[in-house]
C-alpha cells in the first residue's frame, strides 16, 4: 500500500479498567503486526504504521539540536512512544501516562486522519470536531491552495 493508507471515520469504544481499547476491524487491517502509540498533538494520542513513524521519526531526527523547543518536541514524542501490537480481540494496551496525557476515562474516539489514527477522550473530541466544522468556510479560506 506503500504511504497511501486510508485511516478515515470515527469510531466509539469504551477503554477498559485495564487500559485496554478495541481497534476497528478497519484500522486493524491497515495497523499491521506492530505499530507505534505517542502523545499527539492537541491533547490526543497518535497511532503510527510502522512505516508512518519511521517517516516521522526521520523527520524528528532532521530538527536542529541547538534550539530548545526543537528538543523539547523530539523529546515529547520519543519518550512517550511505544511499540504496541494487538492482541486476540483486536485491543491495544494503553500505557497509563498515554491515558493520563489523553484524558481518557471510558468513551473514547477513535479517528482515522489519513496516514495515522487518533484517540481521543469522546468529550474532548466532540468539542474539537463541532468547533472546526463550524469553522470549515473559514479555514477553507485560508488554503486556498490546497483546496483549489
Amino acid at each position: 500500500m506503500g504511504n497511501k493508507l486510508s485511516f478515515i471515520g470515527e469510531y466509539r469504544h469504551n477503554l477498559d479498567t485495564k487500559g485496554r481499547l478495541a481497534v476497528p476491524a478497519h484500522f486493524r487491517n491497515l495497523l499491521g503486526n506492530y505499530f507505534t502509540i505517542t502523545v499527539g498533538l492537541d491533547g490526543c494520542i497518535t497511532v503510527y504504521t510502522e512505516e508512518q513513524w519511521e517517516v516521522f521519526y526521520d523527520k524528528l531526527m532532521t530538527l536542529p539540536t541547538n534550539k530548545k523547543n526543537s528538543r523539547d518536541y523530539v523529546r515529547a514524542f520519543t519518550a512517550n512512544a511505544r511499540t504496541c501490537e494487538l492482541d486476540a480481540q483486536g485491543r491495544i494496551l494503553l500505557p497509563q501516562s498515554l491515558i493520563r496525557y489523553g484524558g481518557l476515562l471510558k468513551e473514547c474516539a477513535i479517528i482515522g486522519v489519513g496516514n495515522h489514527i487518533e484517540i481521543w477522550n469522546a468529550e474532548k473530541w466532540d468539542e474539537i470536531c463541532n468547533s472546526t466544522l463550524d469553522s470549515l468556510n473559514g479555514i477553507a479560506e485560508d488554503l486556498p491552495e490546497m483546496l483549489g
